[in-house]
């Protein structure tokens, strides 16, 4: 079995897009419905007028650890190659994230972004 996509990265915001995927990865990315309990979803206004011209979007979403377990945030968990997370890591600089491991739903360990606050046990 191949390694090149060994590593599982969960998006709960514009990764999610197919735009988005061809623009930052040249491919659309595989990935399965997945959630991230003990977070919860937070705002944070997007202050560079080109980027909400070209997104649509006035506010990045992030995550915020709560340690309610009935938080969940969901999303999806890609499969993705290392230098794919490198390319993530650029797309996500301007917004300020860190790139942290969790756990999901499923049991699955999975890099998320997430502002810095984010509680990383």
């Amino acid at each position: 079995m191949s390694n090149e996509f060994s590593e599982r990265l969960f998006s709960y915001g514009t990764l999610q897009r197919e735009a988005v995927q061809l623009s930052t990865f040249g491919r659309l990315l595989d990935g399965q419905s997945d959630g991230l309990p003990g977070y919860r979803v937070t705002l944070i206004p997007i202050e560079d007028p080109e980027v909400v011209t070209a997104t649509g979007d006035t506010h990045y979403k992030n995550v915020e650890y709560s340690g309610d377990s009935g938080d969940v945030v969901e999303g999806t968990v890609f499969n993705v190659a290392m230098s794919e997370l490198e390319m993530a890591d650029e797309y996500e600089a301007d917004a300020n994230y860190t790139r942290v491991v969790v756990e999901l739903k499923s049991g699955t360990k999975a890099w998320v972004y997430a502002g810095p606050q984010v509680a990383n046990d």
